[in-house]
């Protein structure tokens, strides 16, 4: 038998905080500062009872209205940029093709181990020629497969070293398949070039 309850003849009122958080004190004591009669009292069962009955959210109101003022007025994310992909070999390929395509370049013959126009010319005949992009960081040396009938040696003396000669074929760079078109003079061995993508 739960003595306290049968005993208790304590008659209590229902008081409230400025947070609208309820509770009892006895009717016969003077309520603490911060509280504030509601109107109810009775036995303890019966407050109690009455506190959850209007009890329903047990958020302190600066809380509830807080939330509330957050819900109204939702605080803006950071702006949504578009999504950058991951760096990755192709994408690395995919932007020095575009980079490369754009305009001529300084490009040279990476010829080993001597570096004269015979030694061009033999690479010609073999139908394969390393052309290094030098303003490329690090330079880009890409191996060409040629095509005998783009290449133009029309205005190429190999012997005297001297003229151009347009040099032109396909390789694929990171996945991506390029025609290579570079202008080099004979003397230097150095010139102009591009890439242009190739269509599938």
């Amino acid at each position: 038998m739960n003595w306290d309850e049968t005993e208790d003849t304590t008659i209590y009122k229902v008081v409230m905080n400025h947070e609208e958080q309820y509770s009892i004190w006895p009717a016969d004591r003077e309520i603490p500062n911060g509280w504030g009669d509601v109107g109810k009292s009775g036995l303890k069962a019966e407050c109690l009872e009455y506190i959850e009955e209007v009890w329903t959210d047990m958020r302190p109101l600066s809380l509830r209205k807080q939330m509330e003022e957050a819900a109204r007025n939702p605080v803006p994310s950071d702006p949504v940029l578009p999504s950058t992909p991951e760096p990755s070999t192709a994408s690395t390929g995919d932007d020095l093709v575009q980079r490369l395509s754009e305009g001529d370049h300084p490009v040279e013959v990476d010829l080993r181990p001597e570096k004269s126009a015979q030694a061009l010319k033999d690479c010609i005949d073999r139908g394969y020629v390393h052309i290094k992009f030098t303003g490329t960081k690090g330079g880009t040396e890409l191996g060409v497969r040629l095509d005998p009938n783009a290449i133009d040696l029309s205005q190429a003396d190999f012997d005297q070293q001297t003229g151009s000669a347009l040099l032109v074929g396909e390789l694929t760079l990171n996945y991506v398949h390029v025609r290579c078109l570079a202008n080099v003079d004979l003397k230097t061995l150095t010139g102009q070039g591009r890439l242009e993508p190739v269509e599938a």
